[in-house]
């Protein structure tokens, strides 16, 4: 016969729970809180709306009431910020803080002022963007498209964000971000990266940045590029060290292009072509370009028809 739930239901909650006791990962830190990734959201959904406040807000704004609007939505995100970035900040240095004390609120509300200082020039450099997608788009009908609708716009705004903070050295808090960005684009773009002004990837799809790449200014992305490390066996001694490429100014990469390694540099003004896989450095003004393979056409009576092999011209 079988056994009803409710007689099975002990068994099932005991070895839960004697797991609970047996890993330190499952429960987290005790007497500890995480930040909440709905807080984070929202934080960063409030962002939106002071970045660009004709496209994410819900009501309308008017240069006339903007100081008020914009005052009102800056003082939201420093309180809820505030919060947050303290309770990363306790999670991370256990044993030693076991909870938000006085001076540690302080850092974190030090560290909410600095970053809501830094918006203003956070914001131009999106302007950029914005522009760069716009310049580097023919599909693209206005500017104000490119914001309320590419992917790959939201993914650099997130990471534009996450940056500034990863820059402070607060925990947690970046990888949220992005990697909700992730979620919602199907682009992974580490905030520990460097990427410099007019920034551009057209699709997005796919697209992967490693946390040390380094992107100069005036680079264009196609869709399923990888910036990565050519390997990651070592673990956690190799934090810290430069794994993943250079790519310097006015570089296009196509679609699907690998670049790998730590000391590869793609020098200024280079193109990759669509599927290369590199890893060693690429001199200045280069094109890079792979060879079709050849192709063997057939018709309904197996005749072999001529077929033209074209390299890949950019």
């Amino acid at each position: 016969m079988n056994q009803q739930f409710h007689d099975i239901l002990p068994d099932i909650v005991s070895a839960i729970t004697d797991n609970y006791a047996k890993s330190d990962m499952l429960m987290g830190k005790s007497g500890k809180s995480l930040p909440t990734r709905s807080g984070i959201i929202d934080i960063l959904n409030d962002l939106k709306m002071v970045l660009f406040p004709g496209y994410f807000n819900t009501e309308p704004v008017h240069i006339h009431n903007a100081d008020y609007y914009t005052g009102q939505l800056l003082s939201d995100i420093h309180s809820k910020l505030t919060e947050q970035v303290a309770l990363a900040l306790a999670y991370e240095r256990e044993p030693d803080i076991t909870s938000a004390t006085p001076a540690l609120m302080a850092e974190a509300e030090q560290i909410c002022q600095d970053f809501l200082t830094a918006i203003p020039d956070i914001q131009k450099m999106l302007l950029l963007d914005v522009q760069a997608g716009y310049d580097g788009d023919p599909a693209a009908k206005n500017r104000e498209q490119i914001i309320f609708s590419y992917p790959g716009f939201y993914a650099v705004m997130v990471y534009r964000i996450a940056h500034e903070l990863y820059q402070m050295k607060v925990p947690f808090i970046p990888r949220i971000m992005t990697e909700h960005a992730h979620s919602k684009t199907g682009i992974d773009i580490n905030a520990g990266a460097t990427i410099g002004k007019y920034f551009f990837m057209d699709h997005g799809t796919g697209i992967v940045i490693g946390e040390t790449t380094i992107i100069g200014d005036y680079v264009k992305l196609y869709q399923g590029v990888t910036l990565g490390a050519l390997s990651t066996r070592g673990g956690q001694h190799l934090s810290g060290v430069k794994r993943h490429p250079t790519i310097e100014d006015r570089v296009t990469i196509y679609a699907n292009a690998t670049i790998l390694g730590g000391e590869t540099v793609i020098g200024k003004e280079s193109v990759i072509g669509g599927g290369a896989f590199i890893t060693s450095s690429i001199p200045e003004k280069t094109r890079v370009v792979i060879t079709p393979p050849e192709l063997s056409i057939k018709n309904d009576t197996q005749t072999e028809l001529s077929a033209t092999n074209y390299i890949y011209e950019i």
